[in-house]
């Protein structure tokens, strides 16, 4: 888990469990009342906040978790914490175990983080992906990239494919179009193609993520296909911030 501190992170959900454990009455006391059943070991307030910081963990750790409750209200009611419970447990195992289960069921293969793609993509999608909308978040990925790109070339007046076309344009800067140069402009092939790829790529992001998810709006899309739709978007996110402006002199 890339950026996070496994042990930290270990700890933190096994003292939410251990707070929320159901113990005993404990009558040896001299009060001479005898109390039967269970109680929480921690009082709610305590409690509440070791669930935030176990919620965050599981956001990170095993993200479908919230979406997975499909308890009535009147069962929730009953059993606060149950849910939580049940996956903080499974982040643990998955914390404590992630190497022996990658190196045992045979892919040990290296893993995209979203929240080490390019911050543009990740801040335009990290709110709606928590919540289990990956459509929608590659779409505010999509439109983070845009106004980012907007803003580095000080354009309002064009956007999407046809901002990127005249961003990657191989000719010269004029007034009011300036260009992104992902290298030096020497007049060789390498510079224009590198423009070429960068057009073709915007193009490409645009008419084969961006359009056709403006007509499914009410399809969702699999975890797996939005995590490779971001790293695309990543891939040109970085090459906007990265490029040289060029402006008319």
């Amino acid at each position: 888990m890339s950026g996070l501190d496994t042990t930290w992170a270990i700890t933190s959900l096994k003292e939410f469990i251990h707070a929320t454990d159901q113990i005993a009455y404990d009558n040896s006391g001299n009060s001479g009342v005898i109390m039967l059943g269970t109680h929480q070991r921690k009082p709610d307030s305590v409690a509440a906040e070791l669930a935030y910081v176990a919620e965050q963990i599981l956001d990170r750790v095993l993200p479908q978790w919230r979406s997975a409750d499909d308890r009535t209200p009147e069962a929730k009611q009953k059993s606060r914490w149950k849910h939580l419970r049940d996956w903080a447990g499974r982040g643990i195992a998955a914390l404590e175990r992630e190497e022996e289960l990658q190196e045992k069921l045979g892919n040990n293969a290296p893993r995209i983080s979203a929240a080490d793609l390019h911050p543009w993509v990740w801040s335009g999608a990290s709110s709606l992906w928590q919540s289990g909308h990956f459509r929608e978040a590659v779409e505010g990925a999509i439109r983070k990239l845009n106004a980012e790109t907007q803003n580095k070339l000080g354009r309002r007046d064009v956007s999407e494919t046809d901002l990127f076309n005249q961003a990657f344009s191989e000719q010269p800067a004029a007034v009011k179009n300036p260009r992104l140069h992902r290298m030096p402009d020497d007049g060789s092939k390498t510079f224009k193609s590198v423009q070429r790829g960068a057009r073709m790529f915007a193009e490409g992001v645009f008419a084969g993520i961006r359009n056709p998810l403006a007509h499914e709006a009410d399809q969702e899309m699999p975890e797996q296909q939005a995590l490779e739709y971001l790293a695309v978007l990543s891939v040109l996110a970085r090459w906007v911030d990265e490029s040289t402006l060029e402006v008319a002199s």
